[in-house]
Parts: C-alpha cells; structure tokens; sequence
C-alpha cells in the first residue's frame, strides 16, 4: 500500500475503522492464505536463470485458479496481472513481461494475493537466483527476519506500534534502510482495509500507532528493506516502484491474525 498523501491522511483518520474479524472468518481466511501460499511457493519453485517473469505470472494464476480462487491483484485499481516481481533494484509492483528474464545473480522477489469465500490473502518473499553476493544474501536474510520480528510483536494487548518498532530495529541493526513511502495494511473481504501498518516508527505520524491489537485484527505485514537510502522512483508504467538510488530491494510479507494465543500466520507455505 502507497501510503497517504496529507489530503488523504485526513481523510483516513476521520473515517478509520478497524472491522475484527469472527472465528469463522479467520478460517476462511485461512484457506484463502494457503491458496496464496501454494501459489506463491509453486512461484519461488519455477524462479530459475532463463524463466520470464510472464512464465512465472501465469505459474500463480493457474495454481489460484485451479483452488477455486481468483487472483486478488489481477484488475485491482487496473493492476493487468496475478503477481508483482520484483528484481534486484525493484521494490514493489514490478509488471511481469515476456521481455523480462530472470537472470543469474539476481535476487527476485514474489508478492502474490488470491480471494476465496470473499477473502483475501496477501504474501510475498525474495529469492536469490544462483551465486548472489554476499550484501544481497545478508539483505535477504535480514528482510526475512524483520517480518518475523514484526509478526512476533502482534501481539493481542501491544499497540500497532510494537510492529513497525521491531521491524525497524531489526533493519537498521544490519544497515539497511527501511522504506518509508511503502506500507502493510489490514486485509479481509477488502485487499486494503484499515489500519495502516508502517514498517518504521515515528511518533505522531500515523494514527494507527496507537491502535490496541485485540483478536480478529487481521495484517499484511511486509517491511520493504533497502541497501541503500529509502527513497523510492516510480516508473512511466505507474506501477514498478524501485529505489532512487538503484540499490537492491528485498520484501517479504504475511497475512497473519491477530489471536489470545499469539499471531497465526494464515498465509504459511508448506
């Protein structure tokens, strides 16, 4: 999610709502995060030196199709296809093209969304494809790790703000820079429900900070970790988002369920 310009910003904190969701919700969302799971991993199991990222695109789509689901991406706000790839400088949104070949040494990132029983799943993660330096496996490892820090910080009692606080500590520990323009969100029977989950903490600059995480609130948490700085460049296509200052990009992400007995993945890949 883009986050919010000022007009917009005052616009979501008159009308932020934070819908919970019942037992029977969270496990139909459940099956809607596996089928995203499964089409994610049959995505990371055909990225290979050769493949385009159209061949992988359709990968996805069939394994959500063949569920019974529909791709949530596919049509979404003019969005023409069922999964976002994202290659070394790529941070979000990246179209897959026939004319885009996944090369040795990259590092590719997957984020992919399916809608089921009137639910959706979102979930990403990033590949190193081969032999990959030794800053973009430390990257990777380190994005990955930010999403388990912030998803073990959704705890039901802590403030929303545990989870960007977590993530953030974690990046820049590493040296990494955490991309600010970019954001998680709520997620159920819309793609993009509120709040708004931020992947670095600054106080008084989201109202969502202070929301108290209680169960049924249900996230897509997905830090965004650059090498370099956190600007970000958006292209002609108005979609691929990469950073401004050409440094590689990681981005990992999960659906996951706030509950009394700690957050549930609901996106799990087997």
């Amino acid at each position: 999610m883009r986050r919010l310009g000022a007009n917009g910003m005052r616009e979501y904190r008159k009308r932020i709502v934070v819908m919970r969701k019942s037992d029977k919700e969270i496990e139909l969302m459940a099956q809607a995060g596996a089928i995203t799971g499964a089409a994610l991993q049959a995505t990371l199991d055909a990225l290979r030196p050769g493949v385009t990222t159209a061949e992988v695109d359709k990968i996805a789509e069939q394994v959500i199709r063949d569920a019974g689901a529909v791709p949530s991406f596919k049509g979404f706000r003019g969005y023409p296809a069922s999964t976002c790839i994202e290659i070394n400088d790529v941070v979000v949104h990246g179209i897959p093209s026939e004319d885009v070949v996944v090369e040795e040494g990259d590092i590719v990132g997957v984020d992919v969304g399916a809608y089921f029983e009137g639910f959706h799943g979102d979930t990403a993660a990033t590949l190193a494809i081969g032999d990959v330096s030794d800053e973009a496996r430390d990257l990777i490892s380190v994005t990955e790790a930010s999403l388990r820090a912030g998803i073990d910080a959704a705890q039901a009692g802590n403030r929303l703000k545990a989870i960007p606080m977590a993530i953030q500590e974690c990046v820049e520990a590493a040296g990494f820079s955490v991309v600010r323009q970019l954001l998680g969100h709520g997620i159920g029977r819309q793609m993009h429900e509120p709040p708004q989950v931020p992947n670095y903490y600054s106080p008084g600059e989201f109202p969502d900070y202070e929301l108290q995480l209680r169960p049924g609130i249900v996230l897509a948490i997905e830090p965004m970790v650059n090498v370099g700085g956190v600007a970000v460049t958006v292209d002609s296509d108005g979609w691929t988002t990469r950073t401004a200052d050409g440094s590689l990009s990681a981005h990992f992400e999960h659906t996951i369920a706030v509950t009394k007995d700690g957050p549930r993945i609901l996106t799990a890949r087997d």
